[in-house]
């Protein structure tokens, strides 16, 4: 146990000194219906609180609710609702982000290897344009991408390692931001001004250590995600501008521990930081770091 907690020391220092940014635009935290482990109990409900620094120093907090649903062995639904607050030199903004829907099923084990897939659909409940004292806020700023996006994605489970690939898709676009670099008094920001953002493609390897009485579950892990092209914008003369530098990869390192309180309770700390990010991120999602905090009942 004490080799344990000295690893996972290190790592959580490593992860907070060498911090540059994040991506997630919610392919990373939807993979966690593959690991919805419910046992004898058929639903969940989960609170959750993440803290993170942006660019052009935003500070971002945002809140979660999900409920999930095991109809059976094979077949789960969970929806999560998301609350975004961000608050810098340009402004603030406080507003609901998006709603999530993912359904998983799970084929039946054979020789400790466990194949699942998921689907499921992201649905924004803002389109981008929130401004302070009617001056347009960057995407830093705002609770949600403002696009429909469709998740697919697919888990192998063997032993203690999980394999996961997923895709992003946005789907429709109803992003209406009009944030001009140009008319800013920030240079810390690309301009934005009607944003469409490309697809992503996720890969992630996590490795789950247990106690030896299962109260504590530690779970590194790796990922690794593919902007699938270049954002554009709507420039000052109507045309749809590419933004170079935003396609590309990001790795991503990321350590959960979970503690569990007894049957139905469990509380669980995660902290996360890239080794590699894209050149340019116009979507706001860099973080400086990333620290989140969940609470979790069965029932």
């Amino acid at each position: 146990m004490k080799k344990i907690c000295t690893v996972l020391l290190f790592i959580i220092i490593c992860n907070f000194s060498f911090a540059q940014g994040c991506s997630d635009a919610g392919i990373c935290s939807v993979g966690k219906a593959f690991q919805l482990e419910t046992e004898n109990f058929k639903n969940s409900f989960e609170i959750n609180a993440t803290i993170g620094q942006g660019d052009g120093d935003v500070s971002i907090f945002t809140q979660s609710l999900t409920y999930a649903r095991k109809f059976n062995d094979k077949f789960s639904l969970s929806t999560r609702v998301t609350y975004n607050i961000a608050d810098g030199d340009l402004g603030s903004n406080s507003q609901l982000g998006d709603v999530y829907l993912i359904g998983n099923y799970k084929f039946k084990e054979n020789n400790n290897k466990q194949w699942s897939v998921l689907a499921g659909w992201k649905i924004p409940l803002t389109n981008a344009d929130a401004k302070d004292a009617f001056v347009s806020l960057p995407m830093d700023y705002q609770a949600s991408l403002g696009t429909f996006d469709l998740f697919l994605g697919t888990n192998l489970n063997y032993k203690a390692w999980d394999f996961n690939l997923a895709f992003q898709i946005p789907v429709i676009n109803n992003n209406k931001n009009a944030y001009y670099d140009e008319f800013s008094a920030s240079n810390d920001f690309p301009s934005t001004n009607y944003f469409e953002r490309k697809s992503d493609a996720l890969f992630r390897t996590i490795y789950t250590l247990k106690t030896a009485n299962n109260k504590f579950l530690f779970k590194p892990n790796v990922l690794f995600i593919y902007h699938l092209g270049e954002d554009n914008f709507e420039n000052l003369l109507g045309d749809r501008e590419s933004i170079q530098g935003s396609d590309g990869l990001t790795i991503n390192g990321n350590l959960i521990g979970i503690y569990n309180i007894n049957s139905k309770n469990s509380i669980e700390l995660s902290v996360a930081s890239p080794f590699l990010i894209r050149e340019v991120r116009p979507d706001g999602l860099t973080r400086s770091f990333v620290l989140g905090l969940n609470y979790r009942i069965l029932f």
